[in-house]
């Protein structure tokens, strides 16, 4: 029988941070948003897998699993992925039925389209599904608007084989903080002055947190695990309901950042500790800090490439297996207050 991919394989994505240069003197801002839960109040994924998969009870089995650490994201997504057996057309008309989208999103998309924000999806599912999604809700001319950084997938022509192609060689699959990274460092090149793009990041789940920790500004869904999170770690914040909230909160961080900087030079809300964790951590060497922390969650998403095994390590390793330097950045991070104004 024939293999297709259904639909054909989006084009990867070689502008994150927008073709367009934005106006002389004003602050480029960039924007990363998680997809379920964030944009759409529902999991892709999990409407797939309850209704043409594994079922709800076995899901909750599986999502129980990657939070004590007995298993990968990476694995127990492919099994609940490996799980469906639908056709790609028929799937799309359950997720169709039963998501909503965030009642002020399409008003915040055409915001940034009018001011030349460019607005990425970044996620852990897949991309076909995520496009298809955007198309139909938001339309294709608006959805062309919107760069997908996500995993790509191998789906069967008749729906026996769903296999996610994933875009990262890790436990996660896709490492959010090394796109948006990425999507930074080709923002700068872009900036002929020399100014640093202010990087926007929106989120609901801990799963967030990589890309989270690479932003200037990051927005949580109130009452959810991100913002929990942050609560409980003092990770600065702004709190949401809805994308209206954060249209307001941009608007202002406009203004207030051209009349401090002109737009020039390093944004007035700018996260010197973005690449702290990842610039002194090592596979051989991780603070102990980390390895101390009773948090799984820390373990898995903060060093995804030291921490190859999902159980904490057996042996510990101090502050001493790292250089002065390391040490000195680690204790900054730890004892430092943190940038902006963290919200409960």
């Amino acid at each position: 029988m024939p293999i297709a991919l259904t639909p054909p394989p989006v084009p990867e994505i070689k502008h994150l941070g927008g073709a367009k240069t934005q106006s002389a003197n004003k602050r480029k801002i960039i924007c990363f948003s998680d997809f379920d839960g964030t944009i759409f109040m529902q999991d892709t994924g999990h409407v797939l897998f309850d209704n043409h998969g594994c079922g709800s009870k076995r899901r909750e089995i599986l999502d129980e699993q990657i939070k004590t650490g007995d298993r990968s994201f990476r694995d127990v997504s492919e099994e609940m992925w490996g799980s469906l057996n639908v056709p790609f057309e028929d799937g799309f008309e359950v997720m169709e039925k039963t998501l909503e989208i965030d009642p002020d999103f399409q008003s915040f998309h055409k915001y940034c389209i009018a001011n030349n924000i460019p607005f990425n999806v970044i996620s852990a599912g897949l991309k076909p599904i995520l496009r298809r999604v955007l198309d139909t809700f938001l339309g294709e001319e608006a959805s062309s608007h919107i760069d997908i950084v996500a995993n790509d997938a191998h789906i069967s022509a008749d729906g026996s084989e769903w296999k996610p192609i994933w875009r990262h060689d890790t436990e996660l699959g896709h490492d959010k903080a090394l796109s948006v990274q990425e999507a930074r460092k080709e923002a700068e090149l872009a900036c002929e002055d020399g100014s640093i793009p202010l990087i926007v990041f929106i989120g609901d789940g801990v799963s967030d947190l990589p890309a989270a920790r690479e932003a200037d500004v990051l927005f949580a869904r109130r009452g959810l695990r991100l913002e929990e999170y942050c609560i409980e770690h003092k990770i600065p914040y702004i709190p949401f309901d809805t994308f209206a909230d954060i249209q307001r909160e941009i608007q202002k961080i406009k203004e207030e950042d051209d009349k401090k900087t002109g737009g020039r030079g390093v944004p007035a809300r700018f996260n010197p500790r973005a690449n702290l964790w990842r610039r002194v951590s090592s596979k051989n060497a991780v603070p102990r800090y980390v390895v101390m922390s009773p948090t799984k969650e820390e373990k898995m998403f903060l060093w995804p490439e030291a921490f190859t095994e999902l159980k904490t390590p057996s042996v510990e390793i101090t502050e001493e297996a790292l250089t002065p330097i390391q040490n000195a950045a680690v204790q900054a991070q730890v004892q430092g207050a943190p940038v902006g104004t963290v919200h409960g």
